[in-house]
């Protein structure tokens, strides 16, 4: 049986383990979560790469984790570089915007993208945005907009908050692109709010997000290590952790995932 590391600055996280779930039954999931410094997109780069690193080593040296994803924007794209070097032996998976999903789905290349500000000016989303631009048969606008406050109003569940932000950012992409078909949710957190997003962008707006893709891809890489241990036929529940107040964590996978288990502190 594979154990698989799953890190996220918060609870966003927890809709990339929804999928992972769903894509792999019997195996092992570790979801931590740093939500005492969450949200990450409003920290610098520095303080991201820095996290990432002492709970990447933590997830390897206390739960010997085969595998991580990063189910962060964030971290991905501040990050995950330095982590692949730090860790060359261990398979890391990241997440980040669906661009290149929203190219291939948008009816008229116009593209929002919903994100943290640490994510949207990352170097890495704006090379990935150039490269698609530059390889399209036909022209693509991708219009960026950070939802400064989002992730952390649904890591708090604070459901007023969740709304008038939601509106103020959806009013903000239209009026920036009136033909947008297409908004990526480019951090893991909005899944949890995408009825509400939906309803905002309106029925001939698509929304797009990576949970699936990224559970395929764990997926694909799992089938590449070698068998180690015994087998597991029984799907056993996640071990959650978290830096912030466990039961916080513990309360989101009942009302997201509909876990009922609780959670630890991440450090000692």
């Amino acid at each position: 049986m594979k154990t698989v590391g799953v890190f996220d600055s918060g609870v966003g996280g927890l809709s990339v383990l929804r999928a992972l779930l769903a894509e792999l039954p019997g195996t092992r999931f570790v979801y931590a979560a740093d939500s005492a410094y969450a949200p990450y997109g409003e920290r610098t780069a520095q303080d991201v790469s820095q996290r990432t690193e002492r709970i990447t080593a933590l997830l390897r040296e206390r739960h010997g984790i085969d595998a991580l994803v990063v189910a962060c924007n964030t971290a991905t794209a501040h990050a995950i570089n330095e982590l692949r070097q730090h860790h060359p032996d261990l398979p890391i998976i990241g997440v980040e915007p669906a661009l290149k999903p929203a190219a291939a789905l948008s009816r008229n290349g116009h593209i929002g993208v919903l994100a943290t500000r640490g994510t949207l000016g990352s170097a890495r989303v704006a090379a990935l945005r150039d490269r698609l631009v530059e390889a399209s048969p036909r022209p693509l606008h991708f219009s960026f907009q950070p939802c400064d406050g989002l992730a952390g109003a649904i890591e708090r569940h604070d459901l007023p908050t969740i709304q008038n932000l939601s509106e103020r950012y959806v009013q903000a992409l239209q009026q920036a692109d009136a033909a947008i078909d297409t908004v990526v949710l480019g951090c893991t957190h909005y899944p949890f709010v995408q009825d509400q997003l939906a309803a905002l962008c309106g029925a001939d707006v698509t929304l797009v997000d990576t949970g699936v893709a990224v559970a395929r891809r764990t997926r694909e890489v799992l089938a590449t290590l070698p068998a180690t241990g015994s087998s597991n036929t029984a799907d056993e529940a996640p071990l959650l952790l978290s830096s912030g107040p466990p039961e916080a964590l513990a309360q989101a996978a009942q009302r997201w995932l509909g876990l009922g288990v609780s959670a630890s502190p991440l450090f000692d």
